[in-house]
C-alpha cells in the first residue's frame, strides 16, 4: 500500500533524493530533472493535481499551505542541520519506517530529532 505513495522532490532537496526514492520503487518526480526553475505554486498545484507528495527544504510551501490556505496531498519539510542528500535519505528512511502511512494528506516537519505531523482535515473539493 506504502508504494502507492507518490513523490515530487522539489528542486533544493536535489536529484540524489529522487534517485534514492525511484531506488525503492516509489512513483517519484524530480523538479531537479524534470522541470527546474519551475515556481512554488506551480509545483504545489502539479501535486495536488497528481496526487502526489511533496519533499521539500522550502519553507514557502508552509506559507503557501497555512497562511493562503492552499490544498495539498501531503508536504514533507526537510528542516536539517546537514544538507548533504546521503542525511536526507538517511532520514527519510527513518520517517518512511515509521510515519510513511501519515504522510498523504498531512504537512510533516523532519529534524534530526524530530518528527511533526500536521493533520489538515479540510479537504478540497474535486471537479
Amino acid at each position: 500500500m506504502t508504494k502507492s505513495i507518490k513523490f515530487l522532490v522539489d528542486e533544493c532537496t536535489g536529484p540524489n533524493v529522487a534517485l534514492w526514492l525511484k531506488s525503492q520503487d516509489y512513483i517519484t518526480i524530480s523538479i531537479y530533472d524534470e522541470f527546474p526553475g519551475k515556481k512554488d505554486f506551480d509545483i504545489l498545484k502539479m501535486a495536488f493535481d497528481n496526487n502526489y507528495v511533496i519533499v521539500t527544504n522550502d519553507k514557502d510551501f508552509g506559507e503557501m499551505v497555512f497562511k493562503n490556505n492552499l490544498p495539498h496531498k501531503g508536504i514533507v519539510l526537510l528542516r536539517l542541520s546537514n544538507e548533504r542528500s546521503n542525511h536526507k535519505i538517511e532520514v527519510l528512511e527513518r520517517l518512511f519506517s515509521e510515519k510513511i502511512s501519515e504522510l498523504p494528506g498531512s504537512f510533516t516537519v523532519v529534524s534530526e530529532k524530530t518528527i511533526r505531523i500536521i493533520r489538515q482535515f479540510k479537504e478540497s473539493k474535486e471537479d
